[in-house]
């Protein structure tokens, strides 16, 4: 069994933050992949189900970002679970908005939420998916911008990220990084089309022109016997 939290504040004042993305990623999984309906249990929204050949807990933390620990804690320590079993889906200042990245380990980087996981666990073995939304330029507008939500501008590459990491959701439940990480790209940077097939143009090409005709060489009587013959 594994466990994907996803990191944000509860409330209806909150859904739309960018604070939230983690909450909108398990939104978005637990849609997708008919989940069951989401229940109170350990300080947190859960909902079950499974993700290919796994069985997942999705958990979103309803006491706070700064307390998201207390949640994360119980529910491992109910299902019998090690720091290894979790994934968290975070928002990630330090990342470009719509990009993604898997990362095992490691620390905290001053995020509220993981620094409480961090503390609650001892250890820093767990994974987590960490969402880029950008930064505002400075630190002091930090909090404001995280308590925001996202603009319009935004919701193109949000629902295409969003998209993505429901498309990889099963590939990342089996310790698949790189194909989950595949599903994303192919949502937030598809290929795209190019105009050579096997190195030449699909463009419509000009034929060349036709040869200029070869000079007539006739005499003018020539030419006017040949016209009645």
């Amino acid at each position: 069994m594994k466990i994907f939290a996803g990191l944000g504040n509860p409330g209806a004042k909150y859904a739309g933050n960018r604070h939230n993305i983690g909450f909108m990623a398990l939104d978005r999984i637990a849609a997708d992949h008919g989940f069951g309906p989401w229940k109170s249990a350990f300080k947190a929204q859960v909902a079950e189900g499974r993700l290919g050949s796994v069985r997942v807990l999705l958990l979103k933390p309803q006491t706070f970002m700064n307390l998201s620990g207390e949640a994360v804690r119980a529910a491992l320590d109910f299902y019998k679970l090690a720091p290894d079993a979790l994934t968290v889906f975070h928002d990630e200042l330090d990342l470009a908005p719509g990009k993604a990245r898997v990362k095992q380990g490691g620390g905290h980087a001053g995020h509220n939420g993981l620094r409480s996981i961090h503390a609650h666990l001892g250890t820093d073995a767990y994974a987590r998916v960490r969402l880029g939304i950008g930064h505002p330029g400075h630190r002091d507008a930090v909090a404001a911008y995280v308590l925001h939500d996202f603009a319009k501008a935004d919701q193109d590459w949000l629902d295409d990220l969003l998209r993505g990491l429901s498309d990889g959701a099963s590939a990342l439940a089996e310790g698949d990084a790189a194909r989950f990480m595949n599903a994303v790209a192919l949502r937030t940077a598809p290929p795209r089309s190019s105009d050579k097939v096997e190195g030449k143009s699909e463009r419509p090409t000009h034929k060349d022109p036709a040869p200029d005709p070869e000079p007539d060489t006739r005499s003018p009587m020539q030419r006017l016997m040949d016209k009645f013959r």
